[in-house]
């Protein structure tokens, strides 16, 4: 019986342990550190996205540029205004 109080005693502190949060076991200076890779991987990926959007668009306006005077009018058709 003795024995038994003595492992429920000693298996307690091992719970306790296991219940810790990933933030408590690193650290906060490693968990800043994460945040902020975080935080500039967000923003890089925000900048490329950005960066096609533009490029997409520019494509867009080199294409209508070059299209000949037929083209546009099957595409916009006779839109215009009566004045």
């Amino acid at each position: 019986m003795a024995k038994n109080k003595r492992q429920k005693q000693a298996g307690q502190p091992k719970q306790e342990k296991e219940s810790l949060t990933l933030a408590d076991q690193l650290g906060g200076d490693v968990l800043a550190k994460l945040k902020e890779a975080k935080q500039s991987l967000a923003a890089e990926e925000q900048k490329k996205e950005e960066e096609r959007t533009a490029r997409l668009a520019f494509e867009r306006k080199q294409r209508e540029k070059n299209m000949s005077f037929e083209e546009l009018f099957e595409k916009y058709g006779d839109q215009g205004s009566k004045y």
